[in-house]
C-alpha cells in the first residue's frame, strides 16, 4: 500500500505527476461516494412520494401487505441500487397497468365491496398517464358465480381467502378488458382520510356546486329512523380546501342534485383527487419530514394491500412524477348518450350496467387505444370550433360506430350520439354538414380521417328523421355533422390516422 511518505518520494522522482493523478482519483472516489449518498436520499424521497401518491386515491392493489412493515421496508433499500435498472412489469411492452381499488373496510356495511375501480395505465416512454374508471354496477363474468356486479369480486375472494381480493379483481378485469394488469393496489376509507390529513389536506377545483341531502353517515346504516342515516353535504363551485374527511365525502357522494348525482360523476371526482394528491406530494419536502413518513408507513401497513415491491414503486414514481395534468388522459365508462354501457334490471329487480352491444369488444378497443392521441395541431383546430358530431352505423358490422367515435374524440369532436342508421346498406361513408360551412376546419379533418365524402345538402329522408327526433325530443342537441359509416370504414378504421404534423 502506498503511504503519504512514499507519495512524497514519488512526487520528487516523477515531477508530481503520479501524486496529482492519485489526488484526482481520491477526489473522484469521494465524489462517487457523495453521489451514492445523494442517490440513496433520492430513493428515500421517491419511495415516500410514490407511496403517498399511489395510496391516497383510496384505490389500491395487492395480496401481501408485509411490504409496509418497517423491517421489510428498510431491508429492501439495500437492493434499490441493484434493481433500479430492472424493468417494471409491462415496461418492455410500452405500457404499465395498475389497478386501483377503494373499499370501505372493516366496520362498514358492505366493507369489502369495491367502491372505486380505476385502471391507471402509464406509458414508460413518455410518462403519459391514462385513468380509466369503471362503474361498480357493471356486470362481468366471475368464476363460480356467473355474471355479477364487478364490485362483488373483492368481497367474494376475501370471504374465501383473506388478502386475495386485489389479485382476484385484477385477474377478472384482465380477462374482461383483454389487457394484462401488472399491479394492483387496494386501500380503505381509514387510510384515505389519514394520509390526506398527514399531508395537511388538499385543494380541489369543484367543477359544479355539489348538493347531496342523502350522504350516508357511517355506523348509522341500521338506524330505525331513516332520516338519521344521512347528512347534508354542500360544496360550492370553485377551489375548495379539503381535509381527509371532506375529501372522502367528495369522492363518495352519489346522490347530489344535477350532473353530480351519479356514479360516473363520482368517478371523475376521484380522478381529480388523485391528481391533487400527486401535486401535493410534489410540493412537500418529504425528505425532511421523517415523522410524516413514519406516520404514513404505519397507516399503509395496516390498511393497504398491494403486490408492488419497493423498487417498483420507486421506478414508477420516477416515470410519472413530472407528468403534467395536460398529459393525463381521463375516461369514465358510462351510460351517457353515445356511451358504451346501458341500464338494465335483473330478474331479481337489481339495477345493473351492461355493455351496449352485448359483449366487451367496444370497451376493450377503448382501453387498448387510450394512448392513441391525435396530433396537437389538429386537435387544437377542432376544439376551437367545438363541433358536435352524430355517428350512425350504416353497416351490419357490430361496434363499428363506437370504434369510430372513440378515435374521433381524440381529435376534439364532441360525439353527441352513436346509433344505427335507418338503413344499413351503405358502401361508402358520407358526412352531412349541418353547420352549412361554418366549421370548415373540423369538416376538413373529419373528411381526412374518415375518408368519407361530404354532402352539403340534406336528403328528404334525413330531414324527416331530424324532424321526428325533434318532435320526440330524442336528440335535443342538433349536431354540426352527421357521419354515416359505410362498409369502406371497416378498411380505413385501422385507421383513424395519428400522424404528427
Amino acid at each position: 500500500m502506498v503511504n503519504d511518505l512514499d507519495l512524497l518520494e514519488i512526487k520528487k522522482e516523477n515531477g508530481g505527476d503520479y501524486l496529482a493523478g492519485y489526488n484526482e482519483r481520491r477526489h473522484s472516489i469521494k465524489r462517487r461516494a457523495a453521489g451514492r449518498l445523494l442517490k440513496f436520499l433520492a430513493y428515500l424521497t421517491t419511495v415516500a412520494a410514490i407511496v403517498l401518491f399511489v395510496f391516497t386515491s383510496r384505490v389500491l392493489m395487492s395480496e401481501d401487505n408485509k411490504i409496509f412493515s418497517p423491517l421489510s421496508w428498510l431491508s429492501q433499500f439495500k437492493h434499490l441500487a441493484q434493481t433500479s435498472d430492472n424493468l417494471l412489469k409491462g415496461e418492455e411492452n410500452g405500457r404499465i397497468n395498475v389497478l386501483l381499488l377503494g373499499i370501505a373496510g372493516k366496520n362498514h356495511d358492505g366493507g369489502y365491496l369495491t367502491d372505486t375501480i380505476m385502471l391507471a395505465s402509464v406509458s414508460p416512454a413518455s410518462g403519459d398517464i391514462a385513468l380509466f374508471s369503471l362503474p361498480r354496477d357493471l356486470i362481468v363474468p366471475i368464476d363460480g358465480y356467473g355474471f355479477r356486479k364487478i364490485n362483488n369480486i373483492n368481497a367474494f375472494a376475501e370471504n374465501e381467502q383473506p388478502g386475495s381480493g386485489g389479485l382476484a379483481v385484477s385477474q377478472a378485469l384482465s380477462r374482461v378488458l383483454d389487457v394484462p394488469i401488472d399491479y394492483y393496489l387496494r386501500v380503505d376509507f381509514i387510510s384515505f382520510v389519514k394520509i390526506i390529513d398527514e399531508l395537511g389536506g388538499i385543494e380541489i377545483e369543484v367543477e359544479n356546486t355539489l348538493d347531496d341531502t342523502r350522504y350516508p353517515i357511517a355506523g348509522r346504516e341500521e338506524d330505525p329512523n331513516y332520516e338519521n342515516r344521512f347528512e347534508y353535504l354542500h360544496l360550492e363551485k370553485g377551489w375548495q380546501p379539503m381535509d381527509g374527511e371532506l375529501a372522502l365525502k367528495y369522492v363518495r357522494s352519489r346522490h347530489a342534485a344535477g350532473v353530480e348525482g351519479s356514479d360516473f360523476a363520482r368517478s371523475r371526482r376521484q380522478q381529480k383527487v388523485l391528481q391533487a394528491v400527486k401535486d401535493k406530494v410534489l410540493n412537500l419536502r418529504i425528505l425532511f419530514k421523517p415523522r410524516l413518513i413514519n406516520n404514513i408507513l404505519t397507516t399503509l401497513q395496516e390498511h393497504v394491500i398491494t403486490n408492488f415491491k419497493v423498487w417498483e414503486m420507486v421506478k414508477l414514481w420516477g416515470i410519472i412524477k413530472d407528468t403534467n395534468a395536460d398529459k393525463v388522459i381521463t375516461k369514465v365508462l358510462d351510460n351517457a348518450n353515445g356511451g358504451l354501457l346501458v341500464d338494465a334490471i335483473t330478474p331479481e329487480g337489481a339495477y345493473i350496467l351492461q355493455p351496449r352491444n352485448g359483449d366487451y369488444a367496444e370497451i376493450q378497443y377503448l382501453v387498448k387505444n387510450i394512448f392513441s392521441n391525435a396530433p396537437p395541431k389538429q386537435t387544437s383546430a377542432v376544439k376551437q370550433e367545438y363541433p358536435a358530431l352524430e355517428i350512425q352505423n350504416g353497416t351490419w358490422i357490430n361496434g363499428l360506430g363506437q370504434r369510430m367515435a372513440t378515435d374521433l374524440e381524440k381529435f376534439g369532436f364532441a360525439v353527441a350520439g352513436v346509433h344505427n342508421a335507418s338503413r344499413q346498406n351503405y358502401e361508402e361513408s358520407v358526412i352531412f354538414d349541418l353547420s352549412y360551412g361554418e366549421k370548415m376546419s373540423s369538416l376538413a379533418i373529419l373528411k381526412e380521417k374518415t375518408g368519407a365524402r361530404v354532402n352539403y345538402g340534406l336528403p328528404d329522408w334525413l330531414l324527416a328523421e331530424l324532424k321526428q327526433q325533434n318532435e320526440n325530443k330524442v336528440n335535443l342537441t342538433q349536431p354540426d355533422f352527421i357521419l354515416i359509416i359505410g362498409r369502406d370504414a371497416d378498411k380505413t378504421q385501422s385507421g383513424v390516422e395519428n400522424k404528427e404534423e
